[in-house]
């Protein structure tokens, strides 16, 4: 079964790292430039991982959580925060929001697979 991975990041340098790191381990993948874009693919497709930038214009990572997991569609998917924070507040922030975890940037490749390939497979 493929799996599928909306990963959300309004740098196009960062989406592109994301497609080819994703894609070539299996993973359908389908991007967005903004939190606003990110939300109207998730409330029409279900996907079994969301990746999300922190900081992104209209619609911020922490906000993309929050709308996330008021959608039962959305309760259990696992959803990692991509950011250069390291500060704890943010990363308070985001669990008290609902985010399963984050990664920070620059992001390693192969630790977001494993990652991803972790969290998916913990679904099934």
């Amino acid at each position: 079964m493929i799996r599928s991975i909306l990963a959300i990041d309004d740098s196009a340098s960062m989406r592109e790292i994301l497609q080819a790191a994703l894609g070539q381990a299996g993973y359908d993948v389908t991007l967005a430039k903004d939190g606003d874009e990110g939300l109207e693919h998730a409330l029409a497709q279900h996907f079994d991982l969301v990746l999300s930038d922190l900081h992104m214009p209209r619609v911020s990572g922490l906000e993309l959580v929050r709308k996330l997991r008021a959608n039962p569609s959305y309760f259990e998917t696992p959803i990692l925060i991509l950011t250069t924070e390291s500060d704890q507040t943010f990363k308070t922030a985001l669990r008290d929001a609902g985010a399963t975890g984050w990664l920070e940037k620059p992001v390693d490749p192969e630790l977001l697979i494993d990652l991803a390939s972790a969290l998916c497979e913990a679904q099934a």
